[in-house]
């Protein structure tokens, strides 16, 4: 991508096994050549990641991974029978290890522990990480295998590969041992592909995991295995799904997959399957250097967010993809492909869906979330095609355990990921706007960085940011998509427009102290939505109409009296046609300079907007959720004002709204 140049006056992101004609045609499309041959090497990325603790988080992001902290994720170790302590030492669970839940807790809680400098998280995942290695058996399988006669599948160590990695990058006396055991895998696992082992259907679409994994060896530790990494990828891809037909136009599920016939295994429709696919495409460039592999990365995002994304910025899919109605339920791509549409993307889940589905304390999470979701209790008639009536319960276990050891990686991971430098090491790029800090050596000019990042944002359209380097360098900011007339200060100077190139600003930043002030500013706008419904936003957040509510305990776990099946019913009428004319932002003062903790609850964001509104008649599905929004409903009562908050705080709500106009 083209970095923008420096101004001189303004220093300005879920089976089947294979038909053998699908084989033939994944394995013949992934042998990919440039002049003939096979290239050398992986391609460079756009933008290189920082190691974890690099990145830290001020201001009321430290404060979110406070409130995680202290609910559910930082205390599953005490309790969680998937991920207890007492279910994995001794060997009573091999499905707690390395099967799945293990893996995904450690991988989540390892960026939270150094990110909070948290010493007991520090300490159960140095704990889990040292069982593991010292599991290890003599043929480099990492298990441990305990009471199963399971095969030796090989996906399920994925999410484990990744928080070893971040151990590293925080504490590199821990190299030598993590690398020399991931080599020993690595030569195992190469011959297992080879045979034909090591596969089932999870491995076979998730197998972008594990290259990156290698990528990641061949970048920083290769010891000399270079051409065993790469012919590892190459089975990996071979014996996988092929993703860039999954997001051929001509393929992809344009609607609810429930009543389509998937051409390829089930599983690539799977909701969070196609997260992982978006994946594969540019960790797949890297070792063919094919633009094809990165335009079918780009093509499929737009192609899943056209015709499966919600205002929240998510994608619907109610365990597989569900299309665009309301009643249903990228970090790695931008820094390969450097488009500036991922890192928005990312920014407008993490600020809307993220916390949408967790109550504001972090002790209940969601399976499933809905964008006009009026109860949160077991639905019958089940909405559902896919999952359990129970599905969007806030709870502790809501139909599945995946993603209650697995939610903690959303906050962490968008701040370790939130500053990148560009491929030269010369410069840093801040990628996600919020509040940080960051302390890193530009490893090109040996120049020693420092920067804090002074903001309430999204909650605010100003950012303070101060640099301390010992030389000049250029810094480079990300200007979302939505900032209209933005502006940019530059140590007390005039405030001038914003001029990013790609979605980069570029400043220039001299030795010693440079001070920057920016203000981002958005309009109010509307998305068209199915039904003539529209939603509401405003720069990154999505804004609804948090619907007041009742609460009933469900369940409360015998171990840990916090960890709660919650119940939600709506206590006020909900069903409200508005008129996008009358929308008006107000900006709220918070006191003391200071959000509200936990900033994404009922009532305590700053930003608000109201809208004139009109109760109309709108049926419910059953009796526990909304059916699709009228078309050109008929107001039934006199015209009110309604508030909207920020989406995220919400747990009951309307997010897609009918219309009208008032007179």
């Amino acid at each position: 991508m083209r970095l923008p140049e420096v101004e001189d006056t303004v220093n300005g992101p879920f089976t089947m096994i294979w038909s053998l004609l699908l084989s033939l045609f994944a394995s013949l499309t992934a042998r990919s050549v440039v002049n003939g041959q096979t290239p050398a090497g992986l391609a460079p990325k756009a933008f290189l990641s920082l190691p974890l603790g690099t990145v830290k988080p001020a201001g009321w992001l430290y404060d979110q991974l406070v409130v995680q902290t202290n609910g559910l994720a930082g205390h599953e170790h005490d309790f969680y029978h998937y991920v207890s302590e007492s279910d994995w030492i001794g060997g009573t669970s091999y499905y707690s290890s390395l099967e799945e839940a293990g893996s995904y807790w450690f991988n989540g809680m390892v960026p939270n522990g150094i990110l909070l400098d948290d010493p007991t998280i520090q300490s159960q995942v140095q704990q889990f990480l040292d069982y593991v290695l010292d599991h290890q058996d003599s043929t480099g399988w990492l298990g441990p295998e305990v009471n199963t006669t399971k095969p030796r599948y090989l996906w399920g160590r994925y999410p484990f590969f990744f928080g070893a990695i971040q151990m590293v990058e925080a504490n590199a006396t821990l190299t030598d041992r993590v690398v020399t055991a991931f080599h020993k895998f690595v030569a195992l696992a190469n011959t297992m592909l080879h045979n034909g082992e090591g596969l089932e259907d999870w491995t076979r679409t998730r197998w972008e995991d594990f290259v990156i994994v290698l990528q990641w060896l061949y970048d920083f530790h290769p010891e000399g295995n270079e051409d065993l990494l790469i012919d590892t990828m190459k089975q990996l891809k071979y014996t996988g799904d092929p993703w860039e037909d999954v997001f051929n136009e001509t393929y992809f599920p344009k609607t609810a997959v429930e009543d389509l016939r998937n051409p390829f295994p089930v599983l690539t429709w799977h909701g969070v399957n196609m997260a992982e696919g978006l994946k594969a495409l540019p960790s797949t460039y890297r070792f063919t250097h094919n633009q094809s592999d990165i335009d079918a990365a780009s093509k499929g995002w737009d192609l899943l967010f056209q015709y499966h994304g919600r205002p929240s910025g998510i994608y619907a899919a109610d365990e597989y993809l569900a299309g665009l109605e309301a009643a249903r339920g990228g970090s790695y791509l931008y820094q390969v492909i450097g488009d500036p549409k991922f890192a928005d993307r990312v920014e407008r889940i993490t600020y809307n869906a993220l916390p949408a589905t967790l109550t504001g304390d972090m002790w209940s999470r969601q399976y499933l979330q809905q964008q006009n979701q009026i109860a949160a209790k077991n639905m019958t008639p089940n909405p559902f095609p896919e999952d359990g009536p129970y599905s969007n319960v806030f709870g502790l276990e809501p139909n599945y355990p995946c993603c209650t050891v697995n939610h903690p990686q959303g906050w962490p991971k968008f701040i370790s990921n939130s500053f990148v430098t560009t491929p030269d090491q010369a410069s840093l790029v801040q990628v996600y706007l919020g509040p940080y800090t960051v302390s890193t050596m530009l490893a090109a000019t040996g120049n020693k960085v420092s920067v804090s990042v002074d903001t309430l944002y999204p909650f605010s359209d100003t950012l303070t940011t101060t640099i301390k380097a010992t030389k000049a360098f250029t810094y480079y900011v990300r200007i979302p998509s939505w900032v209209t007339n933005g502006t940019i200060s530059v140590n007390g100077g005039p405030s001038r427009p914003v001029s990013p190139t790609n979605g980069l600003h570029a400043v220039s930043v001299h030795a010693g102290t440079t001070e920057f002030t920016l203000d981002l500013p958005s309009e109010i706008t509307i998305e068209e939505r199915p039904h003539g419904s529209v939603a509401v936003h405003r720069g990154p957040l999505h804004y609804a109409f948090d619907i007041s509510r009742s609460s009933r305990v469900l369940a409360q776990n015998a171990q840990q009296p916090l960890a709660v099946d919650l119940e939600f019913d709506a206590t006020e009428a909900w069903q409200y046609a508005i008129d996008p004319s009358t929308l008006t932002f107000h900006t709220g003062t918070p006191a003391g300079g200071q959000l509200p903790s936990p900033i994404f609850d009922s009532g305590l964001p700053p930003f608000t907007i109201s809208v004139a509104a009109c109760p109309i008649d709108w049926a419910e599905g059953g009796n526990t959720f909304a059916a699709a929004p009228p078309t050109d409903p008929a107001c039934t009562g006199a015209v009110t004002n309604i508030t909207l908050s920020p989406f995220g705080s919400t747990k009951l709500r309307i997010g897609e709204f009918p219309t009208f106009k008032a007179t």
